[in-house]
């Protein structure tokens, strides 16, 4: 079988660091074959720069299986590509066209500061799970499943949202820079366990608490983020959380 290869235009944000002024550069690649992922596509593109002294495209990137949720940028005005519910790292070529321009940049949030190119500090998600997404009670070793009395519904609907990922296409995706999706995964997933109520309220306080310290807007109920989750987290988790806040802030 013969491989399909594709010729491309590359417009992608160059950026030093978060005080500097960044700006597009264009690139020309030829002979892409369709059989790559977007991030071998970048590979490609850093080894001839490299051989022609040049600064290669910095971009994060680790598993490169759509587990780790560290690879993400926005490709043009989608966060990780135009395919549903696929990180960047398994975004694969063939979806895209000979002669097409790729505008590439990165996730842009005033809580993701620009580290460098298409790199974005995204610690901020790590404060706000360092802030509450956590059970602290010692719970003993892991029972038998069919043993944990929890109704297979509620079960279903914890392990959806515990496949967030936290990359933070939802932040970028949002017109408001919102990362209210993220955090009601975490506090949803917590909250419909049993491991999780006795330090629900105050996981639910702490939590938005964070989130809002850390300069992520609010919630206008757009969708952005729900469209473009690579993990298909559903935007019910966020009335799941203002529920616990509300509880937790009202009920104490």
């Amino acid at each position: 079988m013969t491989t399909k290869s594709i010729d491309l235009s590359l417009e992608i944000w160059r950026q030093k660091d978060s005080k500097a002024t960044g700006d597009f550069e264009t690139y020309t690649l030829q002979n892409i074959s369709t059989d790559m992922s977007f991030l071998e596509m970048l590979d490609v593109l850093n080894e001839n720069l490299t051989r022609e002294g040049r600064d290669p495209v910095a971009f994060d990137h680790d598993c490169r299986e759509g587990i780790c949720g560290m690879c993400g940028a926005v490709v043009n005005g989608i966060a990780h590509g135009p395919e549903p519910e696929t990180t960047l790292c398994q975004l694969h070529m063939r979806h895209f066209n000979s002669g097409d321009t790729l505008v590439i940049e990165p996730f842009r949030s005033r809580a993701f500061p620009i580290m460098k190119d298409l790199i974005t500090d995204r610690s901020a998600l790590d404060r706000i799970i360092q802030a509450g997404g956590y059970v602290s009670v010692n719970t003993g070793g892991a029972p038998d499943g069919n043993a944990i009395p929890i109704p297979s519904t509620t079960a279903e609907l914890a392990m959806d949202a515990a496949s967030c990922i936290g990359c933070g296409a939802c932040v970028a995706s949002c017109p408001n820079g919102a990362a209210m999706l993220f955090t009601g995964a975490k506090i949803s997933q917590l909250s419909l366990l049993s491991q999780g109520q006795p330090e629900r309220k105050e996981r639910a306080m702490a939590m938005v608490t964070a989130m809002d310290k850390e300069g992520f807007g609010n919630c206008t109920n757009e969708r952005e983020c729900e469209a473009v989750c690579p993990k298909g987290i559903s935007i019910r988790n966020i009335a799941i959380m203002n529920r616990e806040y509300v509880k937790a802030s009202v009920l104490g």
